[in-house]
């Protein structure tokens, strides 16, 4: 039975041996481990090809390493320092609205008229109020006189003159309450006619003839275009390196236009969810900016080095890039390049597969025959 048990468990060891040795195999198949290796695509000299141009005679141009600022883009939005909320002070119906979204206004342009009618009663209703409290008025001050004369002759006692006083006074109260009344129904009657406190653009008409204006609920909406700002949140780690009153370039993509603006403020306070400072840049006036437009401001962080070379040098499969190299010893080699962005006109950014310093083919010349790469 030991001997049954033994001869059991030596199977299963070699059975595992077995099954992790193929599996060894079939991964390192999987490499390319056992094929043979690609040699790099060397194409003989050209002077010894019949038909194709001299190796000297080939158009080609050198890779070259470009210095240049880094610049990171913080992006934004713009938005108008000076916005303003028109709303009415008082409650009346809504009988005209002068001007629309998009209209420019002046100061003290006349925008919203309201019903005032209530009011014209208001001031009507203080206007006789003061007429009867001046008439109660003089009648109290000649009753005072009168008295005054009636107690020098004893007529009267001294009671009823501090009543006659009394009197005078409460009648001159009432009158500068009813004068102070009047003045109120004036100003509350000149709230029903509104207009610009500045100069602005209408961004939004909440309101039409009929509506019920309401004390602190907006009618207009204003907003300064002399006054736009780019608004934009900073990485901390670049923010904490800007200082009020600096210039950067901003880039607004809807204008294709790119102008210079100047930090107006930084929010003292980083967002915890970002991690970025609130940095607000002041905007010239251009045409066309509006609030709301996308914005890029334009932060220098050093310099960087890439490559570069001609966008006539590369040839395309699909999705592949590839260049013709021009080695020292005249053969000429192909290699699969990355490129990035794209710079000045007919350049482009090589990410890899080529060396500073070396010459590439420029293959789209019609002098330089080259056998078409293969898929």
């Amino acid at each position: 039975m030991k001997a049954q048990a033994i001869y059991r468990r030596g199977i299963k060891l070699a059975q595992f041996i077995l099954g992790l040795t193929l599996l060894v195999l079939i991964i390192a198949w999987m490499m390319g481990v056992f094929r043979r290796k690609t040699e790099p695509d060397l194409l003989p000299p050209r002077d010894a090809v019949p038909g194709l141009a001299k190796a000297e005679a080939l158009k080609t141009e050198t890779v070259h390493e470009i210095v240049k600022d880094m610049l990171i883009e913080a992006v934004g939005t713009l938005k108008a320092a000076g916005r303003t909320e028109i709303s009415a002070r008082v409650m009346a119906p809504i009988e005209e609205v002068n001007v629309r979204a998009g209209q420019l206004v002046q100061e003290g342009e006349k925008l919203i008229r309201l019903d005032d009618r209530a009011l014209k009663t208001q001031r009507s209703q203080a206007q006789a109020a003061l007429v009867a409290a001046e008439a109660a008025l003089r009648q109290a001050e000649n009753d005072y006189r009168r008295d005054r004369q009636l107690l020098e002759r004893k007529a009267i006692s001294q009671a009823q003159m501090d009543q006659s006083t009394a009197n005078l006074e409460v009648s001159r109260a009432k009158l500068n309450a009813a004068r102070e009344a009047l003045a109120e129904a004036e100003v509350m009657l000149s709230y029903t006619l509104i207009t610009a406190p500045r100069a602005g653009v209408v961004v939004d008409r909440l309101a039409e003839p009929g509506d019920m204006a309401r004390p602190g609920v907006p009618l207009l909406v204003l907003y300064d275009p002399t006054s736009l700002r780019l608004d934009v949140p900073v990485m901390e780690n670049l923010a904490v390196k800007l200082k009020v009153g600096e210039s950067f370039r901003v880039r607004i993509d809807a204008l294709n236009m790119e102008v210079e603006g100047k930090i107006d403020e930084i929010v003292p306070q980083a967002e915890a969810a970002s991690r970025s400072f609130l940095v607000k840049v002041a905007l010239p006036k251009q045409p066309g900016m509006y609030e709301g437009l996308f914005g890029r401001l334009l932060i220098p962080a050093g310099k960087r080095r890439y490559l570069c070379l001609p966008t006539a040098a590369i040839q395309t499969i699909g999705q592949l890039q590839f260049v013709t190299v021009l080695r020292p010893d005249g053969r000429l080699e192909r290699r699969f390049i990355q490129t990035g962005r794209v710079g000045m006109p007919g350049r482009i950014e090589v990410l890899s597969g080529v060396k500073a310093g070396e010459r590439v083919v420029l293959v789209q010349a019609p002098e330089n025959p080259l056998p078409p790469v293969s898929g």
